[in-house]
């Protein structure tokens, strides 16, 4: 007999496609409902009545809108949002601390992926059966500078690898491959020892170099990015 389906995934997005992909590689039975599969919403009726919870991975401004358009199909069921930072009494959040590319990925990498329940939320088993995810609780009051601290580390550093890899390209002629040694390096002293993973000009306290690169980037938005870094360190420092 096939199994009845208990969750439903609502949105068309990247992390809409992963979750659909997470849960055919373990076989847990699902509902798909997206607004581009279906505009007119001729089908929501049916997909959300046919289950008991709603998993939301639409855009964080949505959320709430969609949960007040359909409170009554919503009666009774377990809402839960993925969103980082936003905190409403209509949803469990249960933020995936991963980023999700347009590529998918394999399972032993889903099964790994930490999720952050907002506190006294039920637990995830108890949210999405079938997950054996490592989960987490945080206090809503932190979620902002939770959701902050990963669009910093996460986001923003992959704008600076997006700017040595075009202009490595793009201005001196060199491929891309060249940076793979240094990137990888780079992340296992991260990992490995944090503290002590940081090198280069600043840590040297190495004066001269600092001005020729910042003379370097005179004509370059980076400069400021750079000029920004060497303030906030030197402020760190000081607090040492």
């Amino acid at each position: 007999m096939r199994q009845v389906p208990e969750l439903t995934i609502i949105g068309a997005g990247r992390l809409a496609k992963h979750l659909c992909h997470y849960f055919n590689l373990i076989n847990l039975p699902y509902l798909h409902w997206s607004r581009a599969n279906d505009p007119l919403a001729i089908n929501l009726s049916k997909t959300l009545t046919t289950t008991h919870a709603i998993l939301l991975a639409i855009s964080d401004s949505a959320i709430e809108t969609f949960i007040q358009a359909n409170q009554t199909l919503l009666t009774d069921k377990i809402i839960i949002h993925f969103s980082g930072h936003l905190v409403t009494s209509l949803a469990y959040g249960a933020h995936p601390l991963m980023t999700f590319t347009l590529n998918l990925y394999d399972l032993a990498l889903y099964q790994s992926i930490p999720f952050i329940l907002d506190e006294g939320a039920p637990a995830l088993p108890e949210l999405i059966p079938g997950l054996t995810n490592p989960y987490y609780y945080l206090n809503k009051a932190q979620k902002p500078l939770y959701h902050s601290l990963c669009v910093i580390s996460g986001n923003f550093t992959c704008i600076l690898w997006q700017k040595l890899i075009n202009d490595l390209q793009n201005k001196l002629n060199l491929p891309i491959e060249i940076i793979y040694p240094y990137l990888e390096q780079i992340f296992y002293n991260i990992k490995n020892n944090p503290q002590a993973a940081l090198t280069g000009p600043l840590v040297r306290n190495d004066t001269t170099t600092i001005t020729a690169n910042l003379a370097a980037l005179a004509a370059d938005p980076f400069q400021k990015i750079y000029q920004a870094f060497i303030d906030l360190y030197q402020k760190e420092e000081i607090k040492k």
